[in-house]
């Protein structure tokens, strides 16, 4: 399960502090009165921005894990939440999809670019959508798009603000922004929420 880590940090500073060392929870989610064995679990890795890790807990009464992911960080999807930004800033100022994906992701062919593009795309403005609902009167008369929030909260970097801005509703909002797990495929129960518990204790803490 993800929480959110509170900071300001950009993907490269996190990085470069090593800002996982600092992160810390002080009770389990699960269990705050105690008594459930809850104890760091070391961190783990992400491939981008390279050098990253994620500092990680693990109850053993819920067996659950638990990540808390920083303001800079995309959730279930790789790279930082400025990357995604970008991305979701040229589609809404291109001419069409087709040309915001001119120069994208050129190791792969334009179906493929295609997809990329507009996963980010609708999960980005669906979770504005949903923030609107939610913060009405914050966001009355504010489109659904980057650009119009942007405009109405004063920044260049809306998605890490409005990670914050929305912080009591992250569990329901959907990736990358929020951290609701996608919905589940089939009959089989989804995990795809949890990371792999590890080794007990673990074999390297960072």
């Amino acid at each position: 399960m993800q929480i959110r880590y509170e900071c300001d940090l950009t993907g490269e500073e996190y990085v470069t502090q090593k800002a996982w060392r600092n992160a810390s929870l002080k009770h389990c989610p699960l269990h705050p009165e105690g008594g459930c064995g809850f104890t760091r679990n070391g961190t783990y890795e992400r491939c981008f921005p390279p050098g990253t890790r994620i500092a990680r807990w693990y109850c053993r009464r819920g067996h659950c894990t638990f990540s808390l992911l920083p303001d800079c960080l995309s959730a279930r999807l790789p790279g930082t939440l400025a990357e995604v930004e970008a991305v979701v800033g040229r589609v809404e100022q291109a001419r069409s999809l087709e040309a915001a994906c001119s120069g994208l992701r050129i190791e792969i062919e334009l179906p493929g670019v295609l997809r990329w593009v507009r996963r980010r795309v609708q999960a980005i403005h669906a979770a504005l959508n949903t923030i609107k609902g939610l913060m009405p009167e914050r966001f009355a008369g504010c489109e659904p798009l980057l650009g119009a929030f942007a405009e109405h909260l004063g920044v260049d970097g809306v998605l890490p603000v409005l990670r914050s801005i929305a912080a009591p509703y992250l569990p329901s909002l959907p990736a990358p922004l929020g951290f609701s797990p996608r919905p589940s495929q089939g009959g089989e129960p989804n995990r795809s929420h949890q990371h792999p518990a590890g080794p007990d204790p673990p074999a390297l803490l960072v």
